[in-house]
């Protein structure tokens, strides 16, 4: 125990002993700076700078413009294109569906197999609407599964 108390006491003493930092000309040996300093203010302040370092850095990369040429990082342009051309592409996919339903409604009228009456485009329109009410929106036989699952292993 002593021998613990002794270490502690020989590191809190070296931490704390005063020590003189001079800075000579060397011509001259004329004292151009001094300082005195101990071991503990050293770590302080080398800590300090080192946490400063860290959270300038890490501002400057966050809050600027400077955070898209790292990689991982996108540029705020380059997702807002994309936003508008997804946007883009399901418009261009419900239209393109649109029409390949009005192309196969002409196709049945001209084999035949439809009336002309029926056969115009907003009632494509109208029919690729999906009535809410009429949608059965359940668990299908894997999700129950899995419920169950999870059921078991919280009783367990």
């Amino acid at each position: 125990m002593s021998e613990k108390r002794l270490k502690r006491q020989k590191i809190k003493k070296k931490l704390f002993s005063k020590n003189r930092l001079v800075i000579l000309n060397e011509d001259t040996f004329a004292e151009v700076f001094s300082l005195r300093l101990t071991l503990m203010n050293v770590f302080v302040v080398a800590t300090l700078g080192a946490v400063l370092i860290i959270f300038v850095t890490t501002y400057i990369i966050a809050f600027t413009p400077l955070r898209e040429y790292i990689p991982g990082y996108a540029s705020t342009d380059l997702k807002r294109q994309a936003v508008e051309l997804t946007l883009k592409s399901d418009s261009l996919e419900q239209a393109m569906k649109r029409n390949n339903l009005y192309v196969e409604s002409i196709k049945k009228v001209l084999n035949g197999d439809l009336e002309y009456a029926k056969l115009n485009v907003d009632s494509i329109i109208a029919a690729e609407k999906i009535d809410p009410e009429q949608l059965e929106i359940g668990p299908s036989e894997k999700e129950m599964e899995l419920r169950n699952a999870v059921e078991s292993q919280k009783q367990k």
